[in-house]
């Protein structure tokens, strides 16, 4: 019994260690980690998160976002995978590192599903965190287009002033 315990925690920590895959194909040498990422999302959800929004579901969903890539690396648009594809192989990653935990399996769906305004708000702030991110590679790699995302999919007000306030500074 503990010994299932010890696994199932232990199943999650090489997210430590899996670099976000945009970074490296950019040339940047030491890139976050996708744990890394999801650290900041929370720092984000807990300095923006509207009072409006549960914030401690907020902090669960940036928490558990990417937790899937434990299982199957950090995908992008670069990888050829379609985003059904994607989501399926996902999908089945959260069912099996979650199987015992139907109540974060269903965050995991809900953010993938975007069916919730805490969900939403927390996929405008893997944007934020994104252009953030790239203000912070800025003169080691060209991150122009990290930014050029985020600023096209971001909704939530505050945050797409927040990138707004990013390109800004990248321009000056």
């Amino acid at each position: 019994m503990i010994a299932d315990h010890l696994d199932a925690l232990l199943a999650g920590l090489p997210l430590k260690h899996v670099d976000r895959a945009g970074w490296v194909r950019v040339g940047v040498t030491e890139p976050e980690s996708v744990a890394a990422h999801s650290w900041g999302m929370s720092w984000l959800v807990l300095r923006l998160c509207p009072p409006d929004l549960d914030r401690g579901r907020c902090l669960a969903l940036a928490t558990l976002h990417d937790l899937p890539e434990v299982v199957v690396g950090d995908l992008t648009p670069h990888d050829g995978v379609s985003k059904e594809d994607k989501r399926a192989r996902e999908d089945a990653a959260a069912q099996s590192l979650l199987a015992d935990r139907p109540d974060l399996l269903g965050l995991v769906r809900e953010y993938a599903d975007q069916s919730t305004p805490e969900a939403r708000f927390v996929r405008d702030l893997d944007k934020l965190d994104m252009a953030l991110q790239a203000l912070v590679y800025r003169g080691t790699a060209d991150t122009r287009e990290f930014v050029a995302s985020a600023r096209k999919s971001a909704t939530h007000p505050v945050v797409r002033v927040l990138i707004a306030a990013v390109v800004k500074r990248l321009e000056g």
